[in-house]
């Protein structure tokens, strides 16, 4: 039912307008002037204001001001009802909130129609405030939450700050939360971690992965796990926690405390760089894998790569925010422009670099996160904590495997775990995963299988190599690889003896400066962990000591 004030001081118009709008349903009040008019809007849901100009007390031009002015979060049509004709006062009518105008002596037809067709717009009116009010409502719910997300999110990053001289990193999100993450942290013996990711989108949905991942990166290197342990655990709680079209895409790295070699785990995101400090490319670090949370246990990938490096040399990562960022002609930023900016500066910062992405996009509204870090290899000085005791029990364990049982498993992360159950040695995973796994790799790639490392060179060539990796392995039918591995506690050693029954190679010096190659027989690499590394004459067999204290 319409609800109708009429505002006049003359009764006899009271009864005319009451008697005609009675007739048609409408519900009536009446005011004599416009302060009576405010006091009944004050304690009534009124729907049209018809107001008359010329009242004692309040006329009707002051009235309609204060009316708009109190009344004003839904429409609140008000119909001057007036005897004048002049422009002026129909002027002044509209200047003070006036909607329309109906002339003295009224007519029933023109009075109803104009009532009906201010009505609908009032109820149009009130259907939008009631979403606004809806909306605000669900915004002031959304921030809150917000605030309370970003707080345990933020909370939940340490160390970011802590390594200001190994690392310059730059995250800026899309929206208010971060689909891309960064995470640092320090194992016991003194290795620095990094995980730089990227979630499926951006926002909240995207950030709220974070917050169980970080939980599970910082437990894990501070057990001092490997790269891909971290990443492997990672995977499977991804996997099982997010959606389906939900994953992440992660570059997951381990610095030595020496500063002179890199293991990295490499799943999705764009090349990863190996650079000096004048930017200029040392080796390119390709995506081997998926990206976390896609595929289940089983066919999780646990490949890792190594390398060395030295106090000259910087690891650049990136997400795709950057090579993916569009100026106003639709052109993407792109790799090669990435590559000519790390060249363009001597050390250059990352703020250096966000700066020249942010020109490119010539004022273009950021549409993905953009993050990179320049992880600068240096030594690092490990914190002191509570070491777990070790173990007084000396012991051997050797290991045979042949061609069939070469090509079904991968011992390295069942011999780890082993060594791992061990008192004081947990501590040391990282090392020791890092030790087998490069000599065993060495092992089957190079000895039993033949590979050559130089293919990796190539455009593409880490495709290339475990494409001719996999086709070696297929073929495989006669080969042996040994493992012997002993604990000795009164020297706190580790010695590990591998053999392989291939060819192995000679000693020349030429052929052995070739296997200190990052890609080749690793043998610099391995002595930068172990306390010692030697081949016998035939170059098939490597025997390693570890020193734990």
């Amino acid at each position: 039912m319409i609800h109708v004030l009429i505002v006049d001081d003359q009764t006899l118009n009271h009864i005319l307008l009451s008697k005609m709008l009675e007739q048609e349903g409408y519900k009536i009040s009446m005011a004599h002037n416009g302060l009576e008019a405010l006091n009944v809007l004050e304690k009534n849901e009124i729907d049209v204001v018809l107001l008359d100009v010329l009242m004692p007390v309040m006329d009707g031009f002051e009235a309609a001001q204060l009316i708009k002015q109190r009344f004003n979060e839904v429409y609140l049509p008000i119909i001057f009802i007036t005897s004048l004709d002049d422009q002026a006062s129909f002027e002044r009518c509209l200047e003070v909130g006036g909607d329309d105008f109906i002339h003295k002596p009224f007519d029933k037809v023109i009075l109803h129609a104009k009532i009906k067709a201010h009505n609908r717009t009032r109820e149009l009116s009130q259907k939008a405030n009631q979403q606004k009010k809806m909306l605000q409502y669900h915004h002031n719910q959304i921030e809150r939450e917000h605030e309370i997300i970003e707080h345990i999110f933020n909370n939940s990053l340490e160390n970011q700050d802590k390594f200001k001289q190994h690392l310059d990193f730059n995250l800026s999100p899309a929206s208010m939360f971060n689909g891309d993450m960064f995470l640092v942290a320090q194992s016991p013996i003194g290795n620095l971690y990094c995980m730089l990711g990227d979630f499926t989108g951006h926002g909240l949905a995207a950030a709220i992965g974070a917050l169980p991942a970080s939980h599970v990166f910082y437990s894990m290197v501070q057990k001092g796990m490997a790269v891909n342990d971290i990443a492997s655990e990672l995977n499977t709680l991804l996997y099982n926690l997010l959606p389906g079209h939900m994953f992440c895409a992660a570059t997951i790295i381990e610095l030595s405390a020496s500063g002179k070699s890199i293991s990295a785990w490499l799943g999705g995101l764009p090349d990863a760089y190996l650079i000096d400090k004048e930017g200029c490319i040392k080796q390119r670090l390709e995506s081997q894998h998926m990206a976390l949370g896609i595929l289940d246990e089983d066919e999780f990938e646990h490949g890792v790569i190594h390398f060395e490096t030295n106090q000259q040399m910087r690891l650049a990562l990136a997400t795709d925010g950057i090579i993916e960022t569009a100026n106003k002609g639709d052109e993407f930023f792109g790799e090669e422009r990435f590559l000519d900016i790390l060249k363009s500066r001597h050390m250059i910062s990352c703020k250096n670099i966000v700066d020249d992405v942010s020109e490119f996009a010539q004022g273009n509204v950021q549409q993905d996160d953009v993050s990179i870090v320049l992880l600068n290899c240096l030594p690092l000085t490990a914190e002191k904590q509570s070491i777990e005791a070790f173990s007084t029990l000396a012991f051997n364990l050797s290991l045979s495997l042949n061609a069939k049982q070469i090509k079904q498993t991968d011992p390295v992360y069942d011999l780890v775990n082993i060594l791992s159950s061990v008192g004081g040695l947990k501590a040391h995973r990282s090392n020791i995963f890092l030790l087998l796994s490069e000599a065993y790799n060495n092992a089957l790639d190079h000895g039993v299988l033949g590979l050559d490392s130089n293919v990796k060179h190539q455009e593409d060539g880490f495709f290339k190599y475990y494409e001719m990796r996999e086709k070696a392995l297929a073929k495989l039918s006669d080969a042996m690889i040994i493992i012997d591995m002993r604990y000795c506690p009164e020297t706190l050693s580790l010695y590990f003896i591998i053999c392989d029954s291939g060819r192995g190679f000679t000693s020349k010096a030429d052929e052995l400066e070739a296997s200190n190659n990052e890609f080749g027989r690793g043998l610099s690499l391995l002595e930068e962990i172990a306390e010692k590394v030697t081949y016998n004459a035939s170059g098939n067999q490597v025997e390693m000591c570890y020193k734990l204290s």
